[in-house]
Parts: C-alpha cells; sequence; structure tokens
C-alpha cells in the first residue's frame, strides 16, 4: 500500500515506512536548511524522488503551470533507474508513506509519485 502525507504530520502505525521523497530539507530559496524538518520524521530520504532542481525553480520562481509541471515530473520518474527503485521499494516494504512538506498532496509531487506506483504495481505485481 502506498499512502502520502505531509512530512511533519504525526507518525502512526499505519504509515509503514515513511520516506522523505523532498529534493531538499530546506526553504522555498533551495538552500535554507528548514529546521522544523527532523530526521525523526521519516525512516529515508530519497532526494532522487524529489523535482529536479530545475523543475523546481521553473515552478517556484519561472510561473510553469501545474500541468507542465506534472508532465516534467512525471518525465523525471519514469526514468529507468527511479522505476526499478520504486520496484525495489515496493517489493520491500509493505506499506510506505511518501512524505513532502505540502499540507495536501493536490498539488503536489508525492501524489503523482504514488499513482505512478500505483500503476507499476498493476503492470508489474498483478498482470
Amino acid at each position: 500500500m502506498i499512502r502520502t502525507k505531509c512530512i511533519k504530520a504525526r507518525r502512526e502505525a499505519s504509515d509503514g515506512v515513511r520516506i522523505s521523497v523532498m529534493s531538499s530539507h530546506t526553504l522555498n530559496d533551495g538552500m535554507t536548511p528548514d529546521d522544523s524538518i527532523q530526521s525523526y520524521m521519516y525512516d529515508i530520504h530519497l532526494p532522487e524522488l524529489g523535482a529536479p532542481r530545475k523543475l523546481l525553480g521553473d515552478y517556484y520562481k519561472r510561473g510553469i503551470s501545474w500541468e507542465e509541471y506534472e508532465i516534467r515530473y512525471l518525465e523525471h520518474i519514469r526514468q529507468p533507474e527511479i522505476n526499478d527503485l520504486l520496484k525495489e521499494l515496493m517489493v520491500k516494504h509493505n506499506t510506505i508513506t511518501f512524505l513532502c512538506i505540502e499540507e495536501s498532496d493536490e498539488y503536489c509531487h508525492r501524489r503523482l509519485l504514488k499513482e505512478e506506483c500505483d500503476l507499476i504495481n498493476d503492470e508489474v505485481f498483478h498482470a
């Protein structure tokens, strides 16, 4: 099972392994450490599952649309090495909770990541 949550949300037994999928644990400037994010909040940090820095800059600083962000983020996570990592995680862990700073996952890459894992799960593990 794949879930998503804000990294600051309280840990629950149902979370399984909590994976931070943030490119970095920084403020929106991409440089200043976000002191509100502490290592006890997550089990694993996999920045390669976050959005690439250029994509983040294009979204936050240059104002690309959410639709363009989605297309480019999905291209990123559909690379063979990322796809293999996702499969490995799903084999190793029964329950995964992807974490990011956003309260809601409506406009957050962790929702896209979960949806991609759901597709991989359907195609690979239930074929």
